[in-house]
């Protein structure tokens, strides 16, 4: 998340008009709802919460957040503003089980609107901004082993779900692939988790854990040097979580090295991994394909997914 100029809705906040569009996009009536509530959200949880902004505001596709100092001890915190879906309603839950431990701490949270209040990180500087890809990707290995060492607490959902829901869309996903080559990458990553689905796992999954979801701490309280946000928390596999490493930067040749690092630091067993992230894969793909439906155009599937599964299947 990255400050941007935008429109000035009231007069609490700013908002993106890259966030405007992104929500209008992705989400529709429910995306534009969030938005024109957003002054009147920002203003109740400043003064809930006794705080006052310091900063200008900061966003990523699905959220604003706006840098805050608390007033009665000064303290730098960062308020979360985001609408409330699937994968946002947990966020809160996993950052409290984490309590800090290799991710943001959570200082404050309204489950009703999925409204966070979290300890300020340094939002200029990034894992993206290590020129070492070798040195982020075993950070970002050692980071994801200390998350998902974690068993996932009650009420989040689960993999085997979310599996089960995607097998269950391929026969017609794959129909309408063109190209025969991307229909068999497909059919091949459905395969590899058919074979897994029965065992879904239990861990706590951070689900996407890429270079800019993971800053550095604030200077003024650097107790670690880097942190996870942002998670889209998951109940199953740690083999789930590898593949945003994979695309970071993404270069085919560093496939299997980048694999090889992360399933040795997590301890994880190479084939059942490989398999999961083929799920990923077929997740990814999955979308790719309803997305291309809804604007009409013809679905084929991500050029790097499908390398980076090719790499994975000759292996």
């Amino acid at each position: 998340m990255f400050p941007r100029p935008g429109r000035s809705l009231g007069s609490v906040i700013e908002i993106p008009e890259e966030l405007v569009r992104s929500q209008a996009n992705f989400n529709g009536d429910a995306g534009r709802a969030f938005i024109a509530a957003l002054p009147g959200r920002a203003e109740r949880f400043l003064d809930e919460w006794g705080l006052r902004l310091n900063g200008p505001s900061m966003y990523g596709w699905a959220s604003l957040v706006l840098p805050v100092v608390r007033a009665d001890d000064g303290v730098p915190a960062a308020l979360k503003l985001q609408l409330l879906d699937e994968e946002s309603a947990g966020e809160g839950l996993a950052l409290r089980t984490w309590a800090g431990d290799g991710a943001v701490r959570l200082l404050a949270e309204d489950p009703a609107t999925g409204t966070l209040l979290l300890e300020r990180l340094d939002e200029t500087r990034h894992l993206s901004t290590m020129e070492d890809d070798r040195a982020a990707v075993g950070i970002l290995a050692e980071l994801l082993a200390r998350l998902v060492a974690v068993e996932a607490p009650a009420g989040l959902r689960g993999l085997g779900e979310v599996a089960a829901r995607m097998l269950a869309e391929v026969p017609d996903a794959v129909k309408l692939l063109g190209d025969e080559d991307d229909r068999r990458v497909l059919l091949d990553c459905a395969a590899a988790v058919r074979e897994v689905m029965g065992e879904p796992g239990d861990r706590l999954l951070h689900w996407d854990l890429h270079y800019d979801n993971i800053p550095a701490a604030h200077p003024d309280d650097p107790r670690e040097p880097w942190l996870a946000i942002d998670p889209k928390p998951l109940a199953g596999d740690p083999g789930f979580d590898l593949l945003p490493a994979l695309t970071d930067n993404f270069d085919p040749a560093q496939t299997l090295w980048r694999f090889d690092l992360m399933t040795e630091v997590l301890g994880l067993d190479r084939d059942r991994a490989r398999a999961w992230s083929l799920g990923r894969v077929l997740q990814n793909g999955l979308w790719d394909i309803e997305d291309a439906v809804e604007e009409g155009e013809e679905p084929e599937l991500d050029e790097e997914q499908v390398l980076i599964a090719r790499n994975l299947l000759a292996r």
